[in-house]
């Protein structure tokens, strides 16, 4: 893991990145879980509480987005996309590591939810995010303190 990780606000100008970033890293879970896959549905993903999303930067390149939400008492993973070109080096691994050491700080629980498709359950269940609930296509994950 040789990766200094930086993140910045999302902008306007981000969403085309961000759109390649969705397209290129769900497009396949999409298909595998007989979900829409049009660019028109790509971009509402892209755009949903696009206040919350920051790009992740590695280096000075951007390399994937964190779509985050903070309460209270949790931290919602709402989107973590890593560009499909540096995957399997320990990012989003590292990232979520991150986060979970902010939760037990601040004695808050995470959740996130994943489609049953997607490999990267396996991270979270490594990492001790238990699924919670289910439903069609989705497990809801949640690592409490």
């Amino acid at each position: 893991m040789n990766f200094k990780l930086q993140y910045r606000q999302a902008q306007e100008n981000d969403i085309d990145f961000l759109l390649d970033l969705r397209i290129r890293t769900m497009t396949e879970h999409y298909i595998n879980s007989n979900l829409p896959i049009t660019e028109e549905s790509a971009l509402q993903r892209v755009l949903y509480q696009f206040e919350k999303a920051h790009i992740i930067i590695v280096g000075d390149q951007p390399i994937g987005l964190l779509k985050i939400d903070r309460t209270d008492e949790n931290i919602d993973v709402l989107q973590l996309q890593i560009n499909p070109d540096q995957q399997g080096r320990g990012i989003g691994k590292s990232i979520l590591e991150d986060i979970i050491h902010e939760a037990k700080a601040a004695q808050k629980t995470v959740s996130l939810s994943v489609l049953k498709v997607n490999r990267a359950q396996k991270l979270y269940t490594t990492l001790g995010f238990k699924i919670i609930d289910e439903d069609q296509n989705s497990f809801m994950m949640k690592f409490s303190k």
